[in-house]
Parts: C-alpha cells; sequence; structure tokens
C-alpha cells in the first residue's frame, strides 16, 4: 500500500488551519473574513428593506448571494467578470449554492421585508472557495441579524440551523478532507459537502473526473465531511461567543408591552 502523501504532510482526515475573523469591515451589518490554509474569503452581509417582486406584501424577507474572484487570487490574473460584460456559468452556479445553503439556515419569515445579501469576495484562492464562502457566510448572517434584534427591528430570532460546508475527495487513490488546488486539480473524484450542526445535509455535489466512485466510498467521503464541518462548526461558535451570548439574553428578556392608549381628556385636562 503506498503511503498518502498530502501538501503540508497533513493526515487524510485534517483540515487545513482554519480561522475565522469577525467584523472586519466598518460598514457592513455583519462581516467575517476566513482563512482556510491559504484561501481567504471575504463576505460582507447587508441588509435593505427592500424584497423581490414576487415576495411583495407577503411579509416575507429574502436572502441571496453574491461570489467574485479578485484578479490576483490565484496564480495568474483574471479579468475581472465586470469588465466581460457577463457572469461566468461557474461563478453563477457558486452564487446559487451559497443561497441554498444560507436559505436552509433562516426562517425569512422572521426577516419582515427585507433582503439579506451576502457579498463572498475570494483574496485568496487555494482551493475550497466555495465552502469556505458558505462557512464564513454564516457568520456574517448571524452578525447582521443579531443588529436587527438589539435594534429591536425584528421580533424572532431568524437563525434555524448552523451550517457550514467543506470539501472532499480521491487523491492519490485515497478519500481525503479539505482539498487544496494541487489536490484538487488531479483528484479522481471532487466532492463539496454542506451540512448542519443536527447531522443533516443541506447539499451534497459530487463529481467523479474521469473515474467513478463506490458505494462504500461515498460513505467515507461523507463521513470525512461530517468530521470536517464539525471542527468548522466548532471555529464558527469560538468567533461568534459573544455575540451568540448577548443573542440568548436578549431572547430572554421580556419584550416591553406597548402602552395603552389613553383617553384624550386624560392626556389634556378639562378644558
Amino acid at each position: 500500500m503506498t503511503h498518502l502523501h498530502r501538501p503540508g504532510g497533513r493526515a487524510p482526515e485534517e483540515l487545513r488551519p482554519v480561522s475565522i475573523e469577525l467584523g472586519p469591515m466598518k460598514y457592513a451589518e455583519g462581516s467575517a473574513l476566513i482563512t482556510l490554509g491559504d484561501t481567504r474569503v471575504l463576505v460582507a452581509a447587508s441588509i435593505e428593506n427592500v424584497v423581490p417582486p414576487f415576495l411583495r406584501d407577503k411579509g416575507q424577507g429574502w436572502l441571496t448571494a453574491e461570489y467574485s474572484m479578485l484578479p490576483r487570487a490565484t496564480l495568474t490574473r483574471s479579468p475581472r467578470e465586470v469588465a466581460r460584460g457577463r457572469v461566468s456559468g461557474r461563478t453563477s452556479e457558486i452564487q446559487r449554492l451559497i443561497g441554498r445553503s444560507l436559505r436552509a439556515a433562516l426562517d425569512l419569515s422572521a426577516l419582515g421585508e427585507r433582503t439579506l445579501t451576502l457579498d463572498c469576495d475570494v483574496l485568496q484562492a487555494d482551493g475550497g472557495t466555495r465552502t469556505a464562502a458558505i462557512t464564513g457566510a454564516w457568520v456574517a448572517a448571524v452578525a447582521a441579524v443579531a443588529k436587527l434584534l438589539f435594534q429591536g427591528e425584528i421580533e424572532r430570532w431568524p437563525i434555524v440551523e448552523q451550517v457550514a460546508a467543506v470539501s472532499v475527495g480521491l487523491a492519490s487513490g485515497a478519500p481525503v478532507l479539505d482539498l487544496e488546488y494541487a489536490e484538487d486539480q488531479s483528484a479522481a473524484v471532487d466532492m463539496n459537502v454542506v451540512g448542519t450542526a443536527r447531522g443533516t445535509f443541506v447539499e451534497v455535489q459530487g463529481t467523479g473526473e474521469g473515474t467513478t466512485f463506490t458505494r462504500d466510498q461515498l460513505d467515507r467521503f461523507l463521513e470525512l465531511a461530517s468530521l470536517g464541518i464539525s471542527q468548522l462548526l466548532a471555529v464558527q461558535n469560538q468567533t461568534l461567543a459573544t455575540v451568540l451570548e448577548e443573542v440568548a439574553e436578549a431572547r430572554r428578556r421580556p419584550r416591553r408591552q406597548p402602552a395603552k392608549p389613553r383617553n384624550e381628556a386624560e392626556l389634556w385636562g378639562r378644558p
């Protein structure tokens, strides 16, 4: 049996070093900078008091995502998509994936008629940019809706799931967790998995690149992904510890009841 050599000497079930910085942006309602090995993704969460036309006057909010890569996020410069006049098929697919993943985490009816937009910008790419974007986007989204709660703009806490994502694949004949670029380029199987803190899955994207994979291998991929997701969830919680404590306190606090209208004669006294 050939010994598996991974970049950096990682074990098959080992994530790259991961960190999430909360609030790196001054003006966004919520923001996060996630670093996973050499991959770095900046996420800004913006809240606007508008919804798409199909949700107008329905009392429900919406969540959408945009994804882009800086021109020198990769080894060679890539032109900005705005210069081409259209979004590539890859970018469009990633944006939809991020949106679906985060919509699974929120009760959109609790947002009211507001849109939460998650802008995910890849500062540096070394594999796993879409999964890192999802993991960072959950942190930014929580920070943004927490601000609404603290300001009394919403009555119910909209977060219903904790969501994170990671890649797995078949590299050098072995199932491995969290592929970086060198592994991703040569992987026989490439898979992206979005999971929740309850152990359920939001989405599983798996492709054989020139080969097939067995049911046993699929089960191993999902085991590795679940292991990686549990570690990413822990980093999310650590990053948001103070915010989540404040949210718990705000939710325990009894809501102030509106004052009963007083009789006009009582307000102004006798004429």
